[in-house]
C-alpha cells in the first residue's frame, strides 16, 4: 500500500490500488440509487477512468415498498484500462434494505465488500423480502465484509440541521451512502456538491441538506476505520480529446442532430411514448434550436405514418419504439417498402413478448426486423455495439437510407439505451457527408426510375415544377410508377426491391475479424453482445485459446465476405439475448452449423458466461458441446 498521489482524495489513509473496480447500488424504487449511480458515474468521468455501468429498475413507477419486485440497481465499473462491460460480479454492494440484498447478494463476489442500511432491517421489512431470520445476525453473509452502518438514521441527523421535514431529511440517505462510497474509491465531492446546488437551486434547505448528507457519509467512512477497505483507481491513459458521459439513446439523439447536419436536410422525429425508447424523443425535444422537429404521436401508427409523410416531404423521416410498437407499425413500414421512402425506424428492444419486460433487455426483434411485414418486404437493417457507437449508426442508418431509398431498422436495446460510458466528442467538419440527390429535370423523371448501379429509384420533392408524381401502396409499374396489377411486374418489382437491398452489400465495410482470420472458434456477436464477447475473448485468449471474434453491425444484407468468414473457422459460437434468431439466419444462409449461447433472462451476457462456452467449445469433442 502506498499513499495516494490521485487528485480528489480526503484523507490520508493507506490506499490499496487496483487495475478495475466494479460497485452496485441497490434498494427501493424510491431510494435514488439511479441518481447515486449517475452522481459516481460523472465523479468517475471528471477523474479520468475509463467506465461502464448497468441501470437496473423495476417496471413499475413505484412498486410496493420493501418488495423483491421493487430493487432498483446501478452498477458500474470503472477501469485505469479500456474496458467494454459494466462488470460481471460487483467488488462492492451498497444494499438499502434487506429486498435490495436477497436480490443482490448473492452476486457479490465473495470477500467482497457489503455495506447494509443496518435501520431498514426492521422484522417488517425482512418478512416482505422472504427472509425468516435477520441475515445480518445469522452468519448467512461470513463470505463478505459486511459493514452495518445506520443509513437513515445518520444521513437524517445530517440533514435535520437545514431544517428540512423529516421525510426530505430521510431522502438524503442515498447521498450518504455515496459520501462513502466516495471516501472509499478516492473520488472528488465538489462535481457532485456544484450538481446538488444546481439541481436545487430554488430550493437552498434542499441543498444544505442533501450537502450535509453527502458530506457527513464522507466523513463516517474516514473516520469509521475503513482505511483497510480504501481502494485507488488511477485514470485511465485514454486518447488526447473532448470526451463526455453518454448513454445509447442520447448518442442516438446526438447522431440524428448530425446526421441532419451532414446532410443538409429537415430531421422529423415521430414517436409514441414507450421504454426504453422515450428518452430520444425527450433527448431531441430539447435541440429545437437546431431546427429539430419533433412530434409526440397519439399512437404508433400516427407516429410511423408521420415519418413517412416527412420523408415524402425530402425531410430525414424518423420514427422510434420498441417491439411493441414495431409490431404496430408493420403495416405502415410496408407503405414505406411498397413507396421505397427513405425512413428510419429505431427499435429499441425490451423482453417480450407482448408487454414482456418493459425495463430489461433483450434482442429478440432481429426476426420481426427482418420479416415482420406482409408480403415479400425486405428492408436495410443496422444494429450498433456500443453506447457510443449508437451516434454512428444511426448516421449509417440515415446515409443508407438514401442511399437505397429504402426503410432502415436500427435495432438497439434497453442495455445498450440506458447504459454510459465515456465518448469522444467528434469533430463535425470530419465526419463524412451524407449526400441526397434529389431530381430536378421534367424530361428525365419517372417516379421508379432506377439508379443502375443501387437500384434507388428516383427521388423527388413534391411541388417540384413539372415533378408532380402519385405514390402509394399499390403495386407499382416499373419506372412509371402507375398502379400495376400485372403478374410480370408484380414478379420483377418484388426481385427488384429484394436485389436494391442485397446492393447494399456493395455499400458498406467488410467483416473484419478481431483475431487471426482462421482458427479453431470464432465468436460471432451483434448489438450489444459486442462488449462481454470481446472480453470474453480476451480472457480466453489469456488461457490458451485460439479463438477470435466477428461483430455483426449490419444484418441484412450481410457484409459480403461474411460468407468466407465463417468458413475459416472450425466451430461458430453466436451469443444472443434471444432464443436464436441470429443463429438462424447464419445457418440458413451460409450452411455454417453455427451453435448458439442463448440467455433470455432480461439480462446482459456476462463476460463469463461466453468464455466458459469458449473454454468449452475448444476442449470438448464436437458430439459434446453444449448448442442452444
Amino acid at each position: 500500500m502506498a499513499e495516494s498521489p490521485t487528485p480528489g482524495s480526503y484523507s490520508r489513509a493507506p490506499i490499496a490500488e487496483r487495475e478495475r473496480a466494479t460497485i452496485r447500488f441497490a434498494g427501493d424504487s424510491g431510494d435514488g440509487m439511479q441518481l447515486a449511480g449517475n452522481r459516481f458515474t460523472d465523479a468517475t468521468a471528471l477523474f479520468g477512468n475509463d467506465f461502464s455501468t448497468l441501470p437496473d429498475f423495476p417496471a413499475e413507477i413505484r412498486a410496493p415498498a420493501g418488495s423483491l419486485a421493487g430493487v432498483s440497481s446501478f452498477q458500474i465499473s470503472f477501469s485505469r484500462n479500456t474496458i467494454h462491460t459494466p462488470g460481471d460480479a460487483p467488488d462492492a454492494l451498497v444494499a438499502m434494505n434487506p429486498a435490495a440484498l436477497r436480490v443482490h447478494a448473492k452476486e457479490l463476489v465473495r470477500g467482497g465488500l457489503l455495506i447494509v442500511n443496518a435501520d431498514a432491517f426492521t422484522g417488517a421489512n425482512l418478512r416482505k423480502a422472504g427472509y425468516t431470520s435477520n441475515p445480518l445476525k445469522d452468519g448467512s453473509l461470513a463470505d463478505y465484509r459486511l459493514l452495518e452502518v445506520p443509513i437513515t438514521k445518520l444521513a437524517t441527523t445530517a440533514a435535520a440541521e437545514a431544517g428540512v421535514s423529516g421525510q426530505n431529511a430521510e431522502r438524503t440517505k442515498n447521498f450518504f451512502a455515496l459520501g462513502m462510497i466516495y471516501w472509499l474509491y478516492d473520488r472528488d465531492l465538489a462535481p457532485s456538491i456544484a450538481w446538488i446546488e444546481e439541481k436545487f437551486a430554488r430550493r437552498p434547505a434542499i441543498v444544505e441538506a442533501n450537502t450535509a448528507a453527502l458530506k457527513a457519509g464522507h466523513a463516517y467512512a474516514e473516520t469509521a476505520e475503513l482505511a483497510d477497505a480504501h481502494v485507488a483507481v488511477p485514470p485511465a491513459a485514454l486518447a488526447p480529446g473532448t470526451y463526455r458521459t453518454v448513454t445509447g439513446n442520447e448518442a442516438t439523439a446526438i447522431g440524428l442532430v448530425a446526421a441532419q447536419e451532414l446532410s443538409g436536410l429537415q430531421l422529423f422525429y415521430g414517436s409514441y411514448p414507450i421504454t426504453p425508447a422515450s428518452d430520444i424523443l425527450h433527448s431531441l425535444a430539447s435541440y429545437q434550436r437546431f431546427g429539430v422537429k419533433t412530434f409526440q404521436a397519439e399512437d404508433e401508427i400516427a407516429a410511423v405514418g408521420a415519418a413517412i409523410g416527412a420523408a415524402f416531404g425530402g425531410s430525414i423521416g424518423v420514427t422510434g419504439t420498441s417491439g411493441p410498437g414495431l409490431a404496430l407499425k408493420s403495416e405502415a413500414i410496408g407503405l414505406a417498402v411498397m413507396t421505397e421512402l427513405p425512413i428510419i425506424v429505431l427499435d429499441i428492444q425490451r423482453g417480450g413478448p407482448s408487454t414482456g419486460l418493459p425495463t430489461k433487455t433483450e434482442q429478440a426483434d432481429l426476426l420481426q426486423a427482418m420479416f415482420g411485414r406482409n408480403g415479400e418486404s425486405p428492408v436495410c437493417v443496422v444494429a450498433p455495439r456500443s453506447p457510443g457507437d449508437c451516434f454512428y449508426m444511426v448516421m449509417e442508418a440515415v446515409r443508407l437510407a438514401f442511399a437505397a431509398m429504402t426503410p432502415v431498422v436500427f435495432l438497439s436495446d434497453g442495455y445498450l439505451a440506458n447504459t454510459a460510458e465515456p465518448w469522444p466528442v467528434p469533430d463535425v467538419a470530419e465526419l463524412p457527408r451524407i449526400e441526397v440527390r434529389f431530381h430536378e429535370d421534367p424530361r428525365t423523371f419517372a417516379p421508379y426510375s432506377r439508379d443502375p448501379e443501387t437500384l434507388a429509384r428516383q427521388y423527388a420533392v413534391p411541388g417540384t415544377t413539372g415533378l408532380q408524381h402519385r405514390i402509394g401502396g399499390l403495386e407499382k409499374a416499373d419506372g412509371s410508377g402507375d398502379v400495376s396489377y400485372d403478374p410480370a411486374n408484380h414478379q420483377q418489382m418484388v426481385a427488384l426491391r429484394a436485389e436494391k437491398i442485397a446492393r447494399i452489400a456493395r455499400m458498406i465495410p467488410a467483416q473484419e475479424v478481431e483475431g487471426p482470420p482462421s482458427g479453431d472458434v470464432l465468436v460471432l456477436s451483434w448489438g450489444s453482445t459486442y462488449g462481454p464477447a470481446v472480453t470474453a475473448v480476451e480472457e480466453a485468449r489469456a488461457q490458451g485459446a485460439d479463438v477470435s471474434l466477428a461483430h455483426l453491425r449490419y444484418l441484412n444484407p450481410f457484409p459480403a465476405n461474411l460468407g468466407d468468414v465463417l468458413r475459416g473457422f472450425r466451430t461458430v459460437l453466436i451469443p444472443e439475448n434471444n432464443a436464436g434468431q441470429l443463429r438462424m439466419l447464419v445457418r440458413a444462409k451460409f450452411l455454417v452449423d453455427a451453435r448458439g449461447l442463448n440467455k433470455v433472462s432480461g439480462q446482459p451476457f456476462s463476460a463469463g458466461e461466453i468464455t466458459d462456452q469458449i473454454m468449452a467449445l475448444r476442449s470438448a469433442r464436437p458430439s459434446a458441446v453444449r448448442a442452444s
